[in-house]
């Protein structure tokens, strides 16, 4: 279990969370928050990125005196992006009491808590997992997404796709849930733009070798290259592609591949590459930049990523729900969020009672030199309602 420092104080409770008020916390006075994610494995970059969002956002709440005088307090256990172990350790912290959930990273891991939430009295808000199945046929209604899922993201890539002149396209996909549907939701893509996919490949999650599918992606005849792979992954596939010089001959594209986190480590590998970008320092809303200035004050200088800020947004929304619930019970929480509208750093966005899905705006660009760093471009925005399909109609929600 990771030890989480709220407040420079350090002052850590027995059970290894941090007492905001420098005394044991009253739980029924508290605000619990659970952090089921990868500490370790292909994804612990991207589980560490969350966890500095929900301790920057549970720092900034508790400086202000916390939410009608309750305190925030944060428990953070790794998942190793296993759903097995996410079960688990979603569990654990429910039955502890920390039972508002966030900050997961694999799709597979908020699929596998999801049935198991109503059981628990708990309550899972996604910032990171994409399958469109969370809010679709497996939706549950203690489940909230204030993150972009696939179909959000392919409704981008559709009218990006129509001004590409490269005809023939393979995928390379992390065989994982999100991983299946990313590439589904290209293949969509391709067919409405009259563009032919040549090889459509999914890799094994946790891949170290990725020259097989590269020798697969030469072969294909692709003109072009969509990627979906995320964290250690795409790092190890983008410096090898480099090596063997498919950079140099096939577009390349894609989806949380080259995040900022990831750009930071693959330097000069990355620039030129192209991709769907959720979230970026950059946007221009007085929210954003108020929140950008305070996270460069806290993190020496560092601008948030993708992952941090959709994180962050996720907190804003439990922070308000339980201001408007005037309660922190999940099932309470959950009543408020279903079809509620929400101040966040893109502005006010709602969430769908039919299926619980954030409608967002959605954003296109590359990777280039901005202010003398490399950082994902923004060149195409996408307004919400656009962004956003309708629900597909799969989604059943049973009662609370």
């Amino acid at each position: 279990m990771r030890k989480v420092n709220l407040f420079a104080l350090g002052l850590l409770c027995s059970v290894g969370t941090l007492s905001t008020t420098g005394s044991p916390a009253v739980s029924q006075e508290s605000i619990k928050i659970g952090v089921p994610t990868a500490l370790t494995g292909t994804y612990a970059g991207l589980g560490n990125e969350a966890v500095r969002a929900v301790e920057f956002a549970a720092e900034e709440v508790n400086a202000k005196g916390g939410i009608a005088g309750r305190k925030v307090e944060v428990k953070i256990l790794d998942t190793e992006a296993k759903p097995d172990v996410a079960r688990k350790q979603a569990e654990k912290l429910a039955l502890e009491g920390y039972n508002i959930l966030t900050g997961t990273i694999a799709s597979g891991e908020g699929l596998a808590m999801a049935p198991m939430l109503g059981r628990w009295d708990a309550i899972y808000v996604s910032t990171i997992n994409k399958s469109d199945k969370l809010t679709g046929d497996s939706c549950v209604p203690r489940v909230f997404r204030v993150n972009k899922q696939d179909a959000q993201d392919a409704a981008v890539v559709k009218p990006w796709l129509a001004t590409r002149k490269e005809g023939k396209w393979a995928i390379l996909a992390a065989d994982i849930a999100w991983g299946r549907d990313s590439g589904h939701s290209f293949v969509e893509a391709a067919k409405a733009n009259k563009k032919d996919i040549v090889a459509e490949i999914y890799s094994p999650f946790g891949a170290n070798d990725f020259a097989p599918f590269i020798q697969q992606i030469k072969s294909s005849g692709a003109e072009g290259l969509w990627v979906a792979l995320a964290g250690r992954d795409a790092i190890n596939f983008a410096n090898q592609a480099k090596e063997y010089g498919i950079f140099d001959k096939v577009f390349v594209a894609g989806v949380s591949f080259v995040t900022d986190g990831n750009v930071k480590t693959l330097g000069a590998v990355s620039k030129g590459i192209w991709g769907i970008i959720n979230y970026s320092s950059t946007l221009d809303t007085p929210q954003n930049k108020s929140f950008v200035a305070a996270w460069k004050k806290k993190y020496n200088g560092d601008e948030p990523t993708n992952f941090e800020g959709e994180t962050y947004i996720g907190m804003q929304v439990i922070f308000q729900a339980i201001e408007r619930a005037k309660s922190v019970k999940p099932a309470d929480l959950a009543i408020v969020m279903s079809g509620g509208s929400f101040d966040t750093i893109l502005g006010k966005l709602t969430i769908r009672a039919a299926d619980h899905q954030i409608m967002a705006p959605n954003y296109f660009g590359y990777i280039g030199e901005q202010d003398g760093k490399l950082r994902p471009i923004i060149t195409m925005t996408i307004p919400a309602d656009i962004a956003t399909p309708p629900p597909t109609g799969t989604c059943k929600m049973e009662a609370l």
